[in-house]
């Protein structure tokens, strides 16, 4: 059956995204000290194309989190272009070849017509909900997994929603003193841990969602 997965980076005060996000800064100022743990890694360079890498803990646990996955589901402040109706000549941040490879649903408020990339993406634009979404993104993945690609609004919607089967937290260890909460208003899910992976960069924390 199809579960409905979700990574993401926190910090040890509990912060997802850093301050003031904006076009500039999409996970807020600071936020991308968040992911350091992964940009190095053998996996993130094999899955955008490209040569060299370090295979580590952190890569293993990297090629794991995307392994199975049948369509995303993200919001449309990771998709990005602005907030209010859309600028259509904005196609993403990933070029026109995203890594993604599969369908993408976007969370958003105002209406655009499906966006279809090289390499097997194709953005379908999603104005009636977080249920809604995941049906559309259940169909898509064909008994694959449904992962939510962020931002942290999102995961923590289909938290509070009771939505989401499996968590994994990579917790950083820094402070960023300010920011965007995972944990805030998210309900009161019971999250039983299945499985943590330590590295210098990262605790790498798998919790399974109990309903």
């Amino acid at each position: 059956m199809t579960a409905v997965t979700a990574h993401i980076g926190m910090s040890l005060d509990g912060f997802a995204a850093g301050p003031h996000q904006s076009p500039q800064h999409p996970v807020g100022v600071g936020g991308m000290r968040l992911h350091q743990w992964l940009l190095g890694t053998r996996a993130w360079h094999e899955h955008r194309g490209l040569e060299g890498g370090e295979e580590s803990a952190d890569s293993v646990v990297l090629a794991e989190a995307m392994h199975g996955i049948g369509a995303y589901i993200m919001g449309r402040r990771m998709f990005g272009g602005g907030a209010g109706p859309w600028d259509l000549t904005w196609r993403g941040w990933w070029g026109e070849e995203p890594a993604f490879h599969a369908p993408v649903f976007v969370l958003t408020h105002h209406p655009r017509e499906p966006l279809e990339m090289k390499g097997g993406t194709t953005f379908t634009f999603v104005t009636d909900g977080i249920e809604s979404a995941l049906e559309q993104a259940r169909a898509a993945a064909v008994g694959r997994d449904v992962s939510l690609a962020g931002g942290v609004t999102v995961v923590r919607q289909y938290l509070a929603a009771g939505l989401l089967d499996e968590l994994t937290i990579h917790l950083r260890p820094i402070l960023l003193g300010a920011g965007e909460r995972l944990l805030e208003n998210a309900g009161d899910p019971v999250l039983e841990p299945r499985k943590v992976v330590s590295t210098d960069l990262a605790t790498h924390i798998t919790y399974r969602v109990v309903r």
